[in-house]
């Protein structure tokens, strides 16, 4: 698969999650399996760039290309103008917003709410092409089937995107007005992959090899993009690509696996952060990884009353050590239900 000049290893992506997607986070599924990852979303107000947010979310150091940045906005300029300021800063891919169903986000037009003013959004898609191409940059479209179920046009925003020069389109199966609530349809990606000639990705609800396998075929479409059930399980990518090269399925990981590669999250998580904001921020990282494992409610609770990092990590360890001693791999987790909830990654660029 390609987006512009650029050849993914594979068709496994890893969705752009406000709060969750950090350089961290990114670099920790390309390590296991994942394709491709796109940032968290990065805000078009020039005002707000050289925040502290901002600036960490801008910053792709060691980063395996194609780095891909999310910008979102309401004004063509001001998102031309983003486009730029990231292409400048490392981008080389730009993603357009169009996805996020965040009333945050929504409440300014942006997001998923800009697919109710069809003219806008292609103002808005042609200024940010416009703006990457002398750069020789690809200009991607992440978006929602619709604002509501009686408005469900992703169809003819991914025509118009296509004919404005972007390279490729990707699809969550759900309406703004569901949120993350009931299941994501494909149907509506089945039908922009027949009428578009650029890659096409489905995004909602995979959550298992299987899943992935069933929408590809289903669809059609060129990728999965993977979001919640990569939380706390980034190595989701690695059996999702197993399993549709071999039809086989891998064991799931060693829990002394589990903890080195926690215990490295954290580390390069707190390098970023900081030690205050990164010990506060890794507590959902952590309670992804231990959702649903044997005395994780309770470690939970224990672990989000310390306030630094070397105890952090310290707890982690012990309670990895302490479940490697009463089961050697982690347990399936077909039966587990998604680790992150939508309320826990709906935080808004500013």
């Amino acid at each position: 698969m390609k987006i512009g000049p650029y050849v993914l290893t594979n068709q496994l992506m890893v969705a752009p999650m406000a709060g969750v997607t950090d350089r961290p986070f990114r670099q920790l599924c390309r390590r296991l399996g994942a394709g491709y990852a796109v940032s968290e979303m990065v805000t078009s107000r020039p005002d707000l760039w050289n925040t502290p947010k901002t600036a960490r979310r801008a910053n792709h150091d060691g980063e395996p290309g194609p780095i891909a940045v999310q910008i979102a906005g309401t004004d063509p300029a001001m998102m031309a103008q983003a486009a730029q300021y990231n292409v400048a800063r490392g981008a080389q891919i730009i993603d357009i917003n169009m996805g996020c169903p965040a009333k945050k986000v929504c409440n300014q037009w942006a997001g998923s709410a800009l697919m109710q003013d069809e003219a806008l959004a292609l103002s808005i898609i042609e200024a940010v092409v416009a703006a990457c191409a002398p750069h020789h940059v690809p200009v991607t479209l992440k978006m929602r089937t619709g604002w509501c179920q009686s408005q469900r046009n992703a169809l003819s925003i991914a025509r118009a995107a296509e004919a404005a020069g972007v390279q490729m389109v990707t699809v969550h199966g759900r309406t703004r007005e569901q949120g993350y609530r009931g299941d994501a349809e494909h149907d509506t990606v089945r039908a922009v992959k027949a009428a578009l000639r650029i890659p096409v990705v489905a995004n909602g609800d995979i959550r298992t090899p299987e899943h992935a396998r069933d929408v590809l075929a289903a669809t059609g479409a060129d990728a999965v993009m993977v979001g919640r059930a990569a939380q706390g399980r980034p190595w989701i990518f690695r059996h999702i690509g197993h399993f549709l090269d071999t039809g086989s399925h891998l064991a799931q990981p060693l829990v002394v696996e589990v903890r080195r590669l926690l215990i490295e999250h954290l580390e390069d998580h707190y390098s970023l952060y900081g030690s205050h904001i990164g010990m506060l921020s890794a507590r959902k990282h952590i309670g992804w990884y231990v959702h649903a494992l044997p005395g994780g409610d309770a470690f939970r609770h224990q672990m989000n009353r310390l306030d630094d990092c070397a105890l952090q990590t310290a707890a982690v360890a012990q309670y990895f050590d302490a479940l490697g001693a009463q089961m050697d791999r982690l347990p399936d987790p077909q039966s587990l239900p998604p680790a992150g909830s939508p309320a826990q990654h709906m935080e808004t660029s500013q």
